[in-house]
């Protein structure tokens, strides 16, 4: 079992934080916590690819429509079905839609907690209701009302693995072995040795 300083994390920038250059702000972020950048791409993915990533979890269409049904219901508004499938097809749909638009970053970061701080410092889903100091608080003032008036995913910025299987999976789906890079930083001896 790998020790827990070795936890990877995927994180891709969406084409909205490639054109609004905000690579380098989000970079720096993971950086200065102490989060060791060990793989990195540039690409405009396929239709196929960010479709397989969303499903690399089967029950992952029935779970966003579910998301997407309680957060229109909490907003005292009218979800656009009750079929959670149906409504998790439509956002695939757009996710697929935004992601091909343009180029993404993806990025394997490894530290201790990898995942957990790296959504911790993303902040929700929805930007208008992230905190201030995350990544989408304090760049992106886009909502999920804004998003479904406009037929369209939400803006925000950063894709994150929400757990370290989801992690373990979403990297695979996107690296080969072979480009992800071992090394040893300087702040590592800061960080974990005695």
């Amino acid at each position: 079992m790998k020790h827990i300083k070795h936890e990877q994390t995927l994180v891709i920038v969406k084409p909205d934080g490639i054109q609004r250059s905000l690579v380098g702000e989000i970079i720096k972020r993971y950086e200065q916590i102490g989060l060791k950048l060990v793989a990195m791409k540039m690409l405009v993915p396929s239709g196929d690819l960010v479709e397989k990533h969303y499903t690399i979890d089967p029950n992952w269409v029935r779970l966003a429509g579910e998301k997407q049904i309680a957060n229109a219901r909490a907003k005292g508004e009218t979800p656009a079905s009750e079929f959670p499938v149906e409504v998790g097809t439509v956002v695939l749909g757009h996710l697929k839609k935004y992601l091909t638009s343009g180029p993404v970053i993806a990025m394997v970061w490894e530290g201790a907690h990898a995942v957990a701080i790296v959504r911790k410092m993303i902040g929700g889903t929805e930007p208008l209701s992230s905190d201030v100091g995350t990544i989408r608080g304090d760049f992106v003032l886009d909502s999920y009302v804004l998003a479904n008036q406009s037929g369209r995913a939400i803006r925000n910025l950063v894709h994150a693995s929400g757990s370290v299987k989801e992690a373990v999976d979403e990297i695979k789906h996107w690296f080969k072995n072979e480009e992800i890079v071992e090394y040893r930083l300087v702040q590592e001896a800061i960080l974990y040795e005695i």
